[in-house]
């Protein structure tokens, strides 16, 4: 059967990278084209060999599995390997292929290469999920790049039918096939307000509000340099929610 699929294996354990090599020998879909003890070995390996997809450690001692993917951007598909299911499924809240518990059983990857090989970009995560927390991770793909973000770096997201595009309050962008509905519904509400059918904001963010004439008002935030609209009700909302 011809290889369909190249395969990094990042864990700080050799036994754990060889039971899983040796597992994955099993099904010639995937080749193992390489291994990573650490994230900078895996950063390199990741430039060097461009895999398909990275059976990633979360816990690692230094640098975490998050840390790899916020130091580095890759097309290749993320599989987190970890022996802390809750830690794990915090990582998940987004987008993501998949996750397996450690020890690996054989029927479990069996059922993950099965999603590799179906999936070309990371699977939409099942309908709900828990509320985000400000101090969550979300795993995010923008053109097929997989990466991490921190809940409370988000700045601002405005909506376009089943499209959101966030705003970090560096000024950077992600945009994500996933409504604005769907961000409402999960972002904490102490923390994010919608204030317009098209645009939620972070109240940590928000510089000031400016008014735009004929009872509309604008919202600036960090990040963005023209104002987000909003109309005179939601504004005094905004204000009384600030104060």
């Amino acid at each position: 059967m011809k290889v369909r699929k190249r395969a990094l294996i990042v864990d700080d354990e050799r036994l754990a990278r060889s039971d899983l090599r040796a597992l994955l020998e099993r099904h010639p879909e995937i080749q193992v084209v390489g291994e990573a003890g650490d994230v900078d070995e895996a950063v390199r390996q990741i430039i060097d060999l461009d895999p398909d997809v990275v059976f990633l450690d979360v816990q690692m001692p230094r640098k975490s599995g998050f840390d790899l993917l916020s130091e580095i951007e890759t097309q290749a598909q993320i599989v987190f390997v970890t022996a802390y299911d809750a830690h794990a499924i915090r990582a998940f809240d987004i987008n993501a292929l998949d996750y397996l518990l450690k020890p690996v059983s054989p029927e479990r990857l069996q059922r993950t290469i099965a999603r590799i090989l179906e999936s070309e970009t990371p699977a939409k995560a099942p309908a709900g999920e828990r509320p985000l927390t400000l101090d969550d991770h979300l795993f995010v793909t923008s053109n097929k790049r997989a990466r991490f973000l921190k809940v409370h770096t988000i700045s601002c997201l405005r909506g376009a039918d089943d499209y959101t595009e966030i705003v970090l309050a560096t000024g950077e962008t992600v945009l994500m096939r996933r409504s604005l509905n769907e961000w409402e519904r999960r972002l904490p509400e102490k923390h994010f307000v919608r204030i317009h059918r098209t645009a939620i904001v972070h109240l940590e963010f928000v510089k000031h509000l400016e008014s735009a004439g004929d009872d509309t008002f604008l919202v600036f935030v960090e990040g963005l340099v023209d104002g987000l609209p909003i109309s005179r009700r939601h504004a005094t909302r905004l204000k009384a929610t600030m104060s």
